[in-house]
Parts: structure tokens; C-alpha cells; sequence
């Protein structure tokens, strides 16, 4: 197999950095997602236009001004030195930040258009029969929202899987710290060795067909969360 050493580092921090944003994004989408689902506030729909950003920019200009905030002029940036963590830019922990605002949307609007769907009555029979809040949400929300959580796990992992712009722009191009698969490809087509990069390419070409395989096959509730 053509790949060296840098490409299986690089594969292997690809996985790492989405498994994380995958856990990170179902933690503080979860919340999100299940507020714009049940609020009525005036606030919902700046919001749901705050979080669905990342859909419409491209990822240089999101990517462009993360970088900005967390570095050292920054505000992010400011607050990290205070801390003594440093800055984050050009860093694991700042492609794991990057990779949670670009993926977002991809995880919160899949959940919240499940937590729409289940209606209001199951909540309120919960309510019926005394249930507290975290009984509610484990016991009747997340059984009927497993599909939305399928769906929103593997568009999440998978976006991040494919990322290049954003993190390009905060993680540069360090191999073994933030050097993904996406931009190993790159260095491979600027070297002209289109070989490793056919590998690479064909690898990511395989993974989002299995992905979109496993999307697809995840359920009628599971495709309308977003497909």
C-alpha cells in the first residue's frame, strides 16, 4: 500500500478529532436542539439562524475568524493566556473547537426536528404520572428521539471527517498534531503524488457512501430528522 507513515497518523487523527466533536456536539446540541424544539421565545429564530451559520459560510470565513478569536489578540485567545492554557491556534484542542461550531448545525437541526415530531402529548402523559424532568428525558424523549440521535451521530462524524477549510485555517499543517486526512490529500496533489492521493480520496469516497448507506438505512424516522 503507497501510504506512509504521515498518512496513517494523519488517518488516525481524523478519527480521533471526529469521534470527539461527535460526543461534544450530541452533549451541548442535545440542550440546544430541545429548546428551539419546545420554546415559543422571540429568540428561536436568531438562534436557529446563529446555529445554522456554519451551512451557508464557507468554511474559510468561519475558519478565518476562529482563528482570530483564539489567537493572541483575540478574545478566546485573551482568556486561554489568562488561564496559562496558551493559545489554541495551531493546535488539537483548536480543531476539536473548530470542528464543534462547523459541525453544529448537523447534529442540532437533525435532533430538534426530532423532538418536533414526537409532539406534546408523550410529555404530557410523563407529566401525568409524575415523572421529573431527567425521568422524562430518558425514560420517554430519547427512546423516541433514537432516530433524530442516529441520524445527527453520523452526519456529525462524518462532516468532521471531511473538513478541510476550517481546520486549515486553525491547525495549519502540523503532522501528527493537526495535519487531517483531508489535508494530506492536499499535500499529496500539491507534491503531484496523485497515488497516495487517490488512496486517500478513494478511502474518504468509501467511508461517506457507507455513511450515507448507514443513514439511509437507519429508519423512515431517521431519514426524515434531515435527509
Amino acid at each position: 500500500m503507497p501510504l506512509g507513515p504521515n498518512d496513517f497518523a494523519a488517518i488516525l487523527l481524523t478519527l480521533e478529532l471526529a469521534t470527539l466533536t461527535t460526543v461534544l456536539l450530541l452533549l451541548i446540541g442535545t440542550p440546544i436542539a430541545l429548546w428551539l424544539a419546545r420554546t415559543e421565545s422571540w429568540l428561536k429564530r436568531p438562534i436557529g439562524a446563529i446555529v445554522a451559520l456554519p451551512l451557508v459560510l464557507p468554511p474559510t470565513v468561519i475558519g478565518f475568524y476562529l482563528l482570530i478569536s483564539m489567537g493572541p489578540n483575540g478574545f478566546f485567545g485573551q482568556l486561554t493566556q489568562a488561564l496559562g492554557l496558551g493559545t489554541l491556534t495551531f493546535t488539537f484542542a483548536g480543531l476539536l473547537i473548530g470542528s464543534v461550531f462547523y459541525s453544529l448545525p448537523f447534529v442540532v437541526q437533525p435532533l430538534q426536528n426530532a423532538f418536533e415530531a414526537m409532539g406534546r402529548a408523550p410529555l404530557e402523559a410523563a407529566a401525568t404520572l409524575r415523572a421529573g424532568p431527567w425521568d422524562t428525558f430518558f425514560s420517554v424523549m430519547l427512546p423516541l428521539a433514537r432516530p433524530g440521535f442516529l441520524t445527527a451521530a453520523i452526519l456529525g462524524f462524518a462532516h468532521t471527517v471531511g473538513e478541510f477549510g476550517v481546520v486549515l485555517m486553525i491547525g495549519g499543517n502540523i503532522p501528527g498534531k493537526t495535519q487531517v486526512a483531508s489535508v494530506q490529500i492536499y499535500n499529496h496533489v500539491e507534491t503531484m503524488e496523485y497515488v497516495q492521493a487517490h488512496w486517500l480520496a478513494g478511502g474518504m469516497v468509501a467511508f461517506s457512501f457507507l455513511v450515507l448507506l448507514a443513514l439511509y438505512s437507519s429508519g423512515r424516522r431517521g431519514q426524515k430528522a434531515w435527509v
